[in-house]
């Protein structure tokens, strides 16, 4: 459809929509609880991977908002995104849990805030957490497949994009906002947030604020790799806290606006007993929109966003051992021409240039890449066809990207030297709609990714993983060709899914054993043999299947009955040995009932997990494991304002249970969360 002047765009309607809808459950991550009844729903468009506003999507998008989000939402974004179809996470304890996309990680996943890059240093290493809070997001959208390539090749994976309203998109005159506090848990903890907008028509404000405390994770009794018998998890409390202020003009073509914010928090490194990390990032952010700009073009999207990121690992001692530090900005424009008729149908399109600089440093003993300095521009074209029942969609990108070592230990990393890369990424999706609420999907992409600065110049001890990492300034580009294949159908309110897929790589950046060791002095100052690991390009396969559905069942007593299932199964090969690629989850997904009775929502879920004996050299195999939860939520009236209570009851057998993609050296120290009752009560106004 094209886009319309009353349509200000995506990221609007998703605004409006989430503040008419306290309940809406746009994607299928989560379960949705009654709508108050004064309370008007609209149909939220998808931001992500979605830069023509359109409403009916060729590629797969999943999103999480409204009361689903509340109730999902967990301490980190890779708890609260990891029952979604597809998604998982790294799981290196409470603290460091970074979302993976069908079995890729780190810079294969790109992580954006309000569509713009995020900057910090969590794709560097597993216990390096991300600088977002749940608690403050309106909503979160996961893309798959082809359309990622718009973000760049660091988004072979998929994308997973956090939005809020620190920019307001759209007017809200008068004041509104959410306040929601909690408590409880396995790591009792204990926090709250609030959320204000407001203003008139012709400008919008907003501010926000959030706190949040946790202690030591309580887990089932369980024996470490060490011999010791524990119901914690070692060193996993933190207290982060955040704030952010914006505000945006808005005229009859467009808005404008900027905001700041602040993210500071510190936990424990579980791996090492005395160690924690403090960090913060704060970040100043610009973005606008202007409509009918000249003829031929529809509408003109930018933003800018600088961004400066540290942490510190604090020793036992108050003595700091490694400080990293990532200086970053980036640019988008987009521009949007307006719908061309081309036979039956219209093509619409939007061409668009993005640029990132990042300048990053790593200063102390465990310091294992030397200080760098990444350049990254890029233009990029998606065009989109809709005629009738079909909708196919052509994109193209070329990037230019310069890394450097610019500085440090010589005599390790060697003399400053500069590496560039000239990535390409095509793809095409396609889908129809075949009637009677089936749709099939389909695309097929070639997409290229620069190797970063540690798998260029990586050289020495990563205590995270327990190895010593050696980069590689010879390597290639990553390269990939993908194919995904989509059946759907939608009816009177049951949906169900299935997506199967296959990504061949020709040259996958790997981090393998190499048999050798290095013999380094530990902290007690004794000798310690260390495995030793480096990147290297090799040849790789991934496939795999998603099943999600979600089907009404017949009323009982009063109540509405909805059966909703997920199943994920990914495989991943190194095709030069033949061995499967590391830290894959094994079969997974989730069996739920849920209720709805007036104000009241009751949802019980069964998770479940099967035995991962595929595993790469030098790992272990991981026990399957099923656990229980219980949800229960209500909506009640306070004052003039709608409440949402809700208590969540986790792991009610008090299973004892690891995560197979947890990198081998954390596994077992990190069992899955015990037994908990977690209880919280959100207001909006």
């Amino acid at each position: 459809m094209a886009a319309t002047s009353s349509d200000a765009s995506a990221a609007a309607a998703v605004t409006a929509a989430d503040s008419a809808d306290s309940g809406s459950n746009a994607s299928d991550g989560g379960s949705a609880t009654t709508k108050p009844r004064q309370k008007q729903k609209l149909q939220p468009v998808v931001v992500t991977g979605n830069p023509l506003g359109l409403r009916d999507l060729v590629t797969p998008v999943q999103t999480l908002s409204g009361d689903a989000l509340t109730l999902k939402r967990g301490a980190t974004l890779g708890d609260t995104l990891e029952d979604m179809s597809g998604v998982g996470s790294t799981y290196f304890g409470p603290n460091s849990n970074r979302p993976t996309i069908r079995g890729l990680d780190g810079d294969r996943v790109k992580m954006l805030s309000n569509s713009g890059a995020s900057v910090d240093a969590s794709s560097l290493s597993f216990d390096h957490a991300l600088p977002v809070d749940p608690l403050v997001l309106t909503r979160i959208e996961v893309l798959r497949g082809a359309a990622a390539l718009q973000y760049g090749g660091n988004a072979i994976g998929g994308v997973v994009n956090t939005l809020d309203n620190r920019i307001p998109r759209a007017p809200q005159p008068g004041i509104n906002g959410a306040a929601e506090v909690r408590l409880g848990g396995a790591s009792n903890e204990y926090g709250g947030a609030a959320v204000l907008d407001g203003g008139t028509q012709q400008f919008g404000w907003h501010v926000d604020a959030a706190d949040r405390h946790a202690d030591d994770q309580r887990v089932p009794r369980f024996t470490d790799n060490e011999g010791t018998t524990s119901t914690h998890v070692r060193n996993s409390d933190s207290h982060s806290r955040s704030g952010a202020l914006g505000g945006s003009f808005f005229f009859s073509d467009g808005f404008a606006g900027v905001s700041v914010e602040d993210y500071h928090t510190q936990y424990g490194v579980t791996v090492e007993p005395d160690t924690r990390i403090e960090m913060q990032r704060q970040r100043i952010a610009t973005a606008g929109e202007w409509r009918n700009v000249a003829p031929g073009v529809a509408r003109v999207q930018w933003q800018f966003a600088s961004s400066r990121y540290k942490h510190a690992e604090v020793e036992g001692d108050g003595a700091i051992g490694t400080t990293f530090q990532s200086d970053g900005k980036d640019a988008r424009i987009e521009a949007q021409h307006v719908a061309v008729p081309l036979g039956s149908g219209e093509l619409q399109g939007v061409v668009g240039w993005q640029w990132e600089n990042s300048d990053f440093s790593a200063l102390g003993d465990e310091a294992l890449v030397p200080n760098t300095t990444t350049r990254n521009g890029a233009l990029f074209l998606i065009e989109n066809f809709k005629s009738g029942p079909w909708s196919l969609q052509a994109g193209a990108r070329s990037e230019r990207v310069t890394v450097s070592s610019t500085g440090g230990d010589e005599d390790r990393f060697g003399a400053p030297t500069s590496k560039r890369f000239s990535p390409k990424s095509f793809a095409l999706s396609g889908a129809v709609d075949v009637g009677r609420g089936f749709s099939l999907s389909s695309s097929v992409s070639s997409s290229e990714r620069a190797p970063t600065f540690y798998e260029l110049f990586a050289n020495g001890v990563h205590v995270a993983s327990g190895a010593f990492e050696i980069g590689d300034p010879s390597l290639r580009p990553e390269k990939a060709k993908s194919v995904d294949l989509g059946l759907h159908w939608q009816q009177n309110g049951a949906k169900w899914g299935v997506q199967v897929y296959q990504t061949r790589f020709s040259n996958f950046l790997a981090m393998d054993a190499n048999g050798d060791t290095r013999t380094e002095i530990n902290d007690a100052g004794e000798a310690e043999s260390i495995p030793v690991y480096v990147y290297r390009g090799v040849r790789a396969r991934m496939h795999g299947v998603e099943l999600e559905g979600r089907q009404p069942l017949p009323s009982v007593a009063g109540w509405d009955l909805t059966l909703g299932t997920t199943v994920d199964l990914v495989r991943g090969t190194n095709r030069d040995t033949g061995q499967p690629l590391p830290r894959l989850a094994p079969v997974h997904g989730t069996l739920s009932l849920q209720g709805e009775s007036g104000p009241w929502m009751v949802q019980a879920e069964l998770r479940a997990a099967a035995r991962q004996n595929r595993v790469a050299e030098f790992d272990t195999p991981t026990a399957g494991y099923g656990t229980l939860r219980l949800n229960v939520a209500r909506h009640f009236d306070l004052g003039s304002y709608d409440a949402l209570w809700y208590v969540k009851l986790d792991n009610l057998a008090n299973k004892l249970a690891y995560s197979a993609s947890s990198v081998a050296t954390i596994r077992d120290l990190t069992p899955l969360p015990g037994r908990s009752i977690f209880t919280g009560v959100q207001v909006k106004f």
